[in-house]
């Protein structure tokens, strides 16, 4: 089990070896980044994009969140997290390309597959709750075509890489971009099982990269 004193080892071994490798590289980095690619992944703690890509630093502008989820477009109030990223990288850093990847034994599938959340109030599972309530819908068809077992689960957990990507089609400066040529949405699937990248065609299905 790692703690804040194996982070620490674990920075002064980064120090004399990763970043001394790389240190042109981060001098580079001190004047700005130009990532070509924004990733949106789970917070899920076996799936570093940087890790599963083999980046090295700045190459990637990445987003983490349970189910590896985009709200759609919206002004209301609240902290729009996601949101001001997905603006960030698009806007600002004017990225060609975004990949949703999504992943096996997610979590928060999981909680919405099972419904184990449901009513839950804040601190008890009612922001997980609230958050993937955003399957919702792709839920209920799962459900009624699969029911709640295993092929249901990756079902779902690949459905989260489509609602995200529709989702962000919803953004009015994504949906510009992707007609105009210059973005590009991608979606992906990393099996944790066997560590196999599976890659999402245009017209949604999933194959072994």
């Amino acid at each position: 089990m790692t703690d804040f004193s194996d982070l620490i080892d674990g920075y002064r071994r980064f120090r004399t070896s990763e970043y001394r490798r790389h240190r042109s590289r981060w001098e580079e980095l001190t004047e700005g980044q130009s990532p070509q690619v924004m990733v949106i992944a789970c917070s899920d703690s076996r799936v570093d994009p940087a890790q599963i890509f083999d980046t090295v630093p700045g190459e990637i502008f990445t987003v983490r969140n349970i189910a590896n989820l985009v709200p759609p477009f919206e002004t209301g109030g609240g902290r729009h997290g996601v949101s001001a990223a997905v603006e960030f990288a698009v806007t600002q850093l004017e990225v060609p390309e975004i990949v949703v990847m999504g992943h096996g034994s997610c979590g928060g599938v999981k909680a919405s597959l099972t419904g184990v959340f449901d009513g839950a109030a804040p601190g008890e599972g009612g922001f997980v709750a609230h958050w993937v309530d955003m399957l919702q819908d792709a839920r209920a068809q799962i459900v009624a075509e699969h029911g709640t077992g295993p092929e249901a689960t990756r079902a779902l957990e690949m459905e989260t890489v489509r609602v995200s990507i529709a989702n962000l089609r919803t953004f009015p400066f994504v949906a510009q971009r992707e007609a105009a040529g210059t973005l590009a949405l991608r979606g992906a699937y990393f099996a944790i099982a066997d560590g196999v990248l599976h890659i999402m065609d245009k017209s949604g299905e999933f194959a072994p990269a």
